[in-house]
């Protein structure tokens, strides 16, 4: 089996990338749909002075995730056929990765909105910061605690067949 060119690498790392993106996309796009109407809905001029700033914060971080998670894709525009995917590459990812930062604080501030405007203040800031813990173990303490996974293991075209008996 022959190995990829660095060209390659770099046109399946992107697509790897994107394919990423896509689903983020998806979750920031209905959470930013979700905010923009809120205002509309008939309740929302019960919230109180600290519900309305914690709104803002979840609308405002809502519309970066989306900019920053959609940018990879004017940045390809404007590199199209550039031979710059090492480039694009490096931003997209680093793209992500803010849109990600952008999309937990507000999913987080979403989460304290609503807790608050049924809950009391304590249980909502509780509720949060568990909301908060729990996003950052799945997105950055459990990835970041697994970067070296497989590096002790031998590559599938290296390894020899294992038999059963031990043979």
């Amino acid at each position: 089996m022959s190995k990829e060119s660095e060209k390659q690498r770099w046109q399946r790392n992107f697509a790897d990338l994107l394919q990423e993106l896509r689903v983020a996309q998806t979750g920031v796009q209905i959470l930013f749909a979700f905010l923009l109407t809120l205002p509309f809905s008939n309740g929302f001029g019960r919230t109180s002075s600290f519900q309305k700033d914690v709104y803002i914060i979840a609308l405002l971080s809502a519309a970066a995730a989306t900019a920053l998670i959609i940018s990879p894709v004017a940045f390809h525009r404007a590199l199209f056929r550039q031979g710059r995917k090492p480039e694009l590459v490096r931003f997209a990812h680093r793209m992500a990765s803010g849109g990600l930062a952008f999309m937990l604080i507000s999913m987080v501030s979403a989460v304290l909105l609503i807790t608050d405007f049924v809950l009391s203040r304590p249980i909502a800031l509780l509720l949060s910061a568990l909301t908060a813990l729990w996003f950052l173990t799945f997105w950055m303490i459990l990835p970041f605690a697994r970067r070296n996974w497989g590096e002790d293991d031998i590559d599938d075209d290296d390894a020899e067949p294992q038999s059963l008996t031990g043979g």
